[in-house]
């Protein structure tokens, strides 16, 4: 095995992509100008139907993936079962409840695991087998080539909830941070806690369940010790430690960026420090070396930081299968693919109320299918990822298929984005349903979602829908996003962020970003046959806030060199549906900067709307 994961090529790359281009105010890809875009969208018009697409993607799946036959059971290896306890812990972001964990002296499966697999991978692959029982693992689950990891019916694996667990098997000594593993954190790559389970340019590989008693848990509602648990590392809770959060500044990170990227010139480090020390913070600090052209080698978090690792993140693999197991609690994004190719994911159910706890986020992938999944999240359903910053050379995420899912709560449903540096393109979703059965209590945010900004960037195209129902609506109360000061758009009057059914958002918290130079170019967006229910909530009968919300870029916002990459929203098509009741009947559409979208037989309570929004 590579001892070291981080490959010549990957670290020229990344060293390459330095931060001289912050001066151009550049990335790492090029973007269409507004021609070049407006071409491109009527020349797609033009071509033949663009489901045929869907359809060959869903056949390179029809093949499935094989496996030597021989089981290799972790029982053999030294792994031994685990009493299970209650205790107070959380059940939601800051959401006390009871949950289950292992009781105290559970025997620790993680070497057992790790020699089946090992043993697995040198007889030539085959199938790891976890039995039904629970299982306590305080370790990452690594899988290799040709193995298939698959859990028995009843068998529910506990990961640790001791974040120091995950700093000790990396193939990195990072020395007092840990043996840290290669990873991505939103979108930006480091060196940090393992991901719970992991691969790494690794090809035919599974991770299966026989059914929705198989379970991935990573305790992130845990506390350890009576202490924080994963989860508060992203806010804590009033009166814990504010300090040991991704929010806070943090000690650890230096001063000044010059520290580690001493060649940047005055506006450079302006321009990436802004005017606070909020880019200490870890979750800003990570996207600030990408944009200093710090290479990933030096981007050392892990012990002393507080980057929560994703449950399933594999880098670089060709032909996996996640197939019919549950994930709970995850301590970030569920499943994160980076790099992979021919990738699907199928019958999983998702069910984490963590702070970012995405379910699905296929990133600079390419043919991936989402079939027969069910979502109820804490943040995006599926959030389709491709970069960050500079961190774009894996390229663009392409040819998805997502059908016949199921999403409950969530951010959003279907979503393109806000990572999207390297660009979107060939998205498909059909058949999906929007159930939000939990609309009372936790809404669905929005139901089909794309979201960016100057930071972001990146493109967004030949994304298409079809054949959508959303029986409970969506959230019915509006979210108002918060503008840059002195910005065109006034504070709390653009729901961007909830109430809306479909949302193209070229904003998105713009005031997360000191560095804004890279324009998104949104175009080619068609949605057809949706149909919306509505609710009886205490303020009346409504299906959502309001049926469409289109805001494009904010030129205002941007601080690059090159104003002529603003370019607004085109070739947006939304035909044959029916959003039921808005909350907002004024309003029932919000657009800014939007160049064509066009309405065709779209009813909006009772009233048919046929007409093009230009704004």
């Amino acid at each position: 095995m590579n001892k070291h994961p981080i490959d010549s090529r990957r670290r020229a790359l990344l060293r390459g992509a330095g931060a001289a281009s912050l001066a151009l105010g550049g990335g790492a890809i090029s973007l269409p100008a507004a021609a070049a875009a407006e071409a491109e969208a009527k020349a797609d018009n033009k071509s033949s139907d663009p489901w045929r697409q869907a359809q060959a993607i869903a056949a390179r799946f029809k093949q499935p993936l094989v496996f030597r036959k021989q089981d290799f059971v972790i029982t053999a290896h030294g792994a031994k079962p685990c009493k299970v306890t209650r205790v107070k812990g959380f059940i939601g972001h800051h959401e006390p409840g009871m949950v289950s964990t292992p009781a105290a002296g559970a025997h620790d499966c993680y070497p057992a695991i790790a020699a089946a697999i090992a043993v697995c991978a040198k007889a030539g692959g085959g199938r790891v087998v976890i039995p039904a029982g629970a299982w306590l693992c305080k370790g990452p689950i690594v899988l290799r080539s040709n193995v298939h990891v698959h859990l028995k019916s009843g068998a529910h694996v506990f990961f640790s909830n001791d974040p120091d667990d995950f700093a000790k098997y990396g193939e990195v000594d990072c020395g007092p941070n840990g043996k840290l593993t290669l990873s991505r954190w939103q979108s930006n790559d480091c060196l940090n806690y393992s991901p719970l389970v992991y691969a790494h340019k690794q090809n035919n590989i599974a991770l299966t369940g026989e059914d929705w008693t198989s379970i991935l848990d990573g305790q992130g509602g845990v506390p350890l010790g009576g202490g924080d648990c994963w989860w508060d590392w992203k806010v804590k809770r009033t009166g814990a430690r504010e300090l040991l959060s991704q929010v806070a500044v943090n000690p650890a990170n230096p001063p000044s960026i010059l520290t580690v990227a001493p060649n940047l010139t005055p506006s450079q480090v302006k321009l990436i420090e802004g005017e606070s020390s909020r880019w200490r913070n870890d979750e800003s600090y990570l996207p600030s070396l990408s944009e200093a052209g710090v290479p990933v080698g030096k981007r050392v978090f892990g012990r002393g930081h507080y980057l929560r690792p994703c449950m399933v993140e594999f880098i670089g693999c060709d032909k996996v299968l996640l197939k019919g197991y549950q994930v709970n609690q995850a301590p970030f994004w569920l499943h994160h693919p980076v790099a992979c190719r021919d990738l699907e994911i199928r019958k999983v159910h998702m069910d984490s109320m963590g702070p970012n706890s995405d379910g699905f986020d296929p990133e600079a992938c390419n043919y991936v299918l989402v079939e027969d999944c069910t979502f109820n999240t804490g943040d995006d359903c599926i959030a389709i990822k491709a970069g960050k910053n500079l961190d774009t050379q894996f390229g663009p995420t392409q040819n998805v298929l997502i059908q016949k899912c199921i999403m409950n709560s969530g951010h959003g449903g279907v979503t393109l984005g806000s990572e999207m540096s390297g660009g979107i393109e060939h998205v498909y979703a059909q058949d999906v349903e929007f159930r939000n059965v939990n609309w009372a209590t936790s809404p669905l945010s929005t139901a089909i979602r794309m979201k960016t900004n100057m930071n972001r960037g990146g493109f967004l195209k030949h994304f298409y829908v079809r054949n959508v129902t959303i029986p409970n609506g969506v959230q019915t109360t509006p979210q108002y996003y918060n503008p840059l000061p002195g910005s065109p758009i006034a504070p709390k009057s653009v729901s961007s962020s909830a109430g809306a059914v479909i949302t193209i958002d070229c904003d998105y918290a713009p005031t997360a970003d000191n560095v804004r130079t890279r324009p998104p170019v949104v175009s080619n967006v068609h949605i057809s046959n949706v149909r919306v229910g509505n609710v009886k909530t205490k303020a009346g009968t409504f299906s959502c806030f309001q049926a469409i919300m289109l805001l494009g870029p904010v030129a205002f916002d941007y601080n690059g060199d090159d104003p002529s990459r603003i370019v607004p929203i085109t070739d947006v098509t939304i035909t044959d549906c029916d959003f039921g009741i808005p909350a907002n009947a004024e309003t029932p559409w919000f657009a800014y900067n939007v160049k064509s979208a066009k309405l065709t037989n779209v009813t909006i309570a009772g009233k048919v709307v046929n007409t093009t929004v230009t704004a």
